[in-house]
């Protein structure tokens, strides 16, 4: 006999996840599964979680937040002024102390690469804590 307790009175965060993807639909839903993706590509290790009413992606501490705008898909890194960006791609809340943001608008093109080097830098910092 299962010790577990389970609860149903909200879907798990990655079915949350997935239904606001469908909800956007267009570009926004496109882009948001792109960069959902693309976490999961950096860190293996990643958990799915919906706070905020937004989804939230995890590894020994918040790694960044996936919010959808009317002219954005925004990336929010709690701790993205400590994290290195050599190739800039921080383009929001760059006046704040602690935290950093990339906004995707209609067609921009993600940089991989360079978003696969932060998403690892942020688990590292979180795991430095």
């Amino acid at each position: 006999m299962s010790s577990k307790i389970s609860s149903t009175s909200t879907p798990p965060a990655a079915a949350l996840i997935d239904e606001r993807i469908e909800s956007l639909g267009g570009w926004r839903a496109e882009m948001l599964a792109a960069l959902r993706a693309l976490i999961h590509e950096a860190d293996p290790g990643v958990v799915e979680e919906w706070k905020w009413s937004n989804p939230v992606w995890s590894h020994d501490g918040i790694l960044c937040t996936g919010e959808a705008y009317k002219s954005a898909v925004k990336m929010t890194f709690p701790k993205g002024a400590s994290l290195p960006d050599p190739k800039g791609l921080f383009n929001s809340s760059l006046e704040g102390n602690v935290r950093r943001a990339i906004d995707f608008k209609e067609g921009d093109k993600i940089d991989k690469a360079g978003l696969k080097a932060l998403i690892k830098a942020a688990v590292k910092a979180n795991q430095k804590v």
